[in-house]
Parts: C-alpha cells; sequence; structure tokens
C-alpha cells in the first residue's frame, strides 16, 4: 500500500513568536484617523470626560473601539485585537477602562452624542474636501437613503421587543450617504429604536433627516443641493409635510423599494452595518447602546473614507467584508531600523502592491491643521 499523500503541507504550532504583526492591513485606517483628523477632532470632543490624571485619552479609547469593529469586532472586549499590537495601534486600554467610559457616556446622553457627532461632522466636510472629484458631493449635490434595519437581540435588552418580521430585537433608522457607482457609502444618522418601532413612524424619520443634514458640510445643508430617499414606509403624509416646509433646506422623499429597484449606484445598503458591528447590540442598556451605534458608525465611517482617500478604480467600490479579507487582515513584519519602524507585507500576498500604494497616497495628504 502506497503512502498516503495529505493534500495541504503539515506544520508545527507553537506560541512565542516576535515580529509579526496580525490584521497590519488595518494600518490604512490608522493612517485615516491620522490624516482626516479624527483623532484630534474625537479627543476633542470628548475631553470632559477625561478624568484627573488617567492614563488613557477617552477619545482614543472609543476610536479604538471603533477600530476594532471596523476589523470585525462586535464587543467591546474585541478591542483586545488592537492591545495586542502596540507597535501599530500605541496603547490601548484595559477592558475594565473601555467600560467606565462607555458608561459615562451613556449616562451623559444627549451631550455625549452631540459631542461625536460634532466631531463626526466637522472630520466629514475634511475629508470630502480631501475627496476632491473623488468626493459625494464633487458636483454640489448629496443623496441620503434612509432605511430601517432590524437588529437581533439573544437576550433580554432593555427596548428589545417583538418586531414586525416575528423576531425580537431592535429596528433601528439609519441614514447612508449615496457615493454612487465610484465607491460604497458612509452614515450619517443612526437612531436606536424599539423592535416594535413602525416602518413609517413620521417623527423618527424626521429626527433621522435631521440628524443625517447636520452631517453634511454646511453648503449642503442649505438650497436644493439635498435629496433625502427613503421607500414608501418614510413617504407617510406628515414627513412630506416637514419636507416641503424645510425653510432653507429642500428635502424630497423619493418613494423606492430597494429591494426590487435598488437606486442607481447604491451599493452600501443600510444592512451593510450588520457586517459592522450591528449583528446584535452588545450591551443591556439602551443609552449604551445608543452610543455603541455611534462606534458602529465611526467604524463605518473610517471603512468609507479610506476606500475615498486611498483606493482607485474598483478596488474604492469594495465593502467592509471584502476590505477585511483582502486588506485588513494581511500580516507584516514589524522592522526596526534607526528610529523608524517598517511593516514589510509578503510579496506572496495578492494585494500587497494595494495595501502600500493606498498607504502611499494617504501618506502624501496635508497633515489637518
Amino acid at each position: 500500500m502506497s503512502k498516503r499523500i495529505g493534500l495541504y503541507p503539515r506544520v508545527r504550532v507553537e506560541g512565542g513568536g516576535r515580529g509579526a504583526v496580525s490584521q497590519a492591513g488595518s494600518v490604512l485606517l490608522v493612517e485615516t484617523v491620522r490624516k482626516s483628523g479624527l483623532d484630534t477632532a474625537i479627543s476633542a470632543a470628548l475631553a470632559p470626560w477625561r478624568r484627573p490624571r488617567a492614563v488613557h485619552d477617552p477619545g482614543k479609547v472609543l476610536l479604538d473601539v471603533a477600530l476594532a469593529t471596523a476589523l470585525g469586532g462586535d464587543c467591546l472586549a474585541d478591542v483586545a485585537m488592537l492591545r495586542a499590537e502596540p507597535g501599530v495601534f500605541g496603547p490601548v486600554a484595559s477592558d475594565p477602562t473601555v467600560s467606565r467610559l462607555l458608561d459615562a457616556l451613556a449616562a451623559a446622553g444627549p451631550k455625549a452624542l452631540a459631542a461625536i457627532r460634532s466631531a463626526r461632522a466637522d472630520v466629514r466636510s475634511r475629508v470630502w474636501e480631501l475627496a476632491g472629484a473623488n468626493g459625494p458631493a464633487a458636483d454640489g449635490h448629496v443623496t441620503v437613503d434612509i432605511d430601517g434595519v432590524l437588529v437581533l437581540a439573544h437576550s433580554e435588552k432593555q427596548d428589545a421587543t417583538a418586531t414586525w418580521k416575528k423576531t425580537f430585537g431592535n429596528h433601528p433608522l439609519v441614514a447612508f450617504v449615496d457615493h454612487g457607482q465610484a465607491g460604497s457609502g458612509e452614515p450619517v444618522a443612526a437612531l436606536l429604536r424599539p423592535g416594535n418601532a413602525g416602518s413609517n413612524t413620521a417623527a423618527d424619520h424626521i429626527t433621522t433627516t435631521r440628524l443625517a443634514l447636520a452631517q453634511l458640510p454646511k453648503a449642503l445643508r442649505r438650497g436644493r443641493q439635498t435629496l433625502i430617499r427613503t421607500d414608501s414606509a418614510g413617504g407617510t403624509h406628515a414627513s412630506w409635510a416637514v419636507a416641503l416646509q424645510a425653510g432653507p433646506v429642500a428635502v424630497v422623499f423619493r418613494r423606492h423599494d430597494h429591494h426590487r429597484h435598488p437606486p442607481p449606484g447604491r451599493t452600501q445598503d443600510p444592512e451593510a452595518g450588520l457586517d459592522t458591528g450591528l449583528r446584535n447590540l452588545p450591551l443591556h442598556d439602551t443609552a449604551q447602546n445608543q452610543i455603541w451605534l455611534e462606534i458602529v458608525s465611526l467604524a463605518l465611517d473610517l471603512l468609507a473614507w479610506m476606500p475615498m482617500l486611498a483606493l482607485t478604480g474598483a478596488t474604492r467600490r469594495w465593502e467592509p467584508k471584502r476590505l477585511r479579507l483582502r486588506l485588513l487582515s494581511a500580516a507584516a513584519q514589524l522592522v526596526h531600523t534607526g528610529r523608524r519602524r517598517w511593516l514589510r507585507f509578503t510579496a506572496r500576498w495578492p494585494w500587497t502592491e494595494v495595501i502600500t500604494q493606498a498607504i502611499n497616497r494617504l501618506q502624501s495628504l496635508p497633515n489637518p491643521g
């Protein structure tokens, strides 16, 4: 009898290795944070929640959780991915420190939400300016899609109720800017609601619309440059009335059924959030989970801004799952030479050139003022 030959090579495994960096491709997101100015903006926004003699900056703590979520994490503890790689992510707070910050932000309620959202809006304006012709409002107009997404709950959580699909969980309303054929989209509003919240609740659509408009550059908040699209659930009389009486902002609700007739160019459905931290809500209280929605929004912002600023051609249209598989999950060797640190990606990885060229594009951008 001939000796059986396996289909795959046999390797031995042990721990204790040094020099290799897991998820090294996430340096693309770290550089996007730096070049966009998101780090300084979030740090300034959350300064009121920094405790005396605190070691970790609250803005850095929140961004670390957002980065972990962008990499596929779905709970606060997944920040351990970053903690394991200080050469790329710097010092990362302990799990108790992360939890205490989130509890403090949840307790602050609207004040904390307003601080985070204001920082995101300011940075969004800079990113769109840096993107230039690649930005979603290059022609002076922008389109925002509003839709509901069901988030199932697997344990008892505050405000989790039976949904219209006879499941159990929450029914947030989210709004995404449509990037058209050139890219995916980015989140501009996320309103947490109970699972039994109606699909056509006018007040919720109006609130979500106002949150979305506040995220846009100021020039797009007036005149007839903004188109709000929603399916038939959002086409209630009250919503139409508010849209028509919006004063300096002209907002139009256009009915569409995106399940049968997707809007032209829309490649980032709001349910893409399910692959980025919204498979379930990891915390118990509604106030905590609303902060989690902002973390998810930050993660999706980064997953939209990085391709906008650093990728070209078809790669700009890659959605989060593909970005993680091909770029962000790539491993590299961390090498110290003099005062510099280098990440060396293997030549065998099919997308190494995409990663290195994208990093070069990001690093060539001007630093935030």
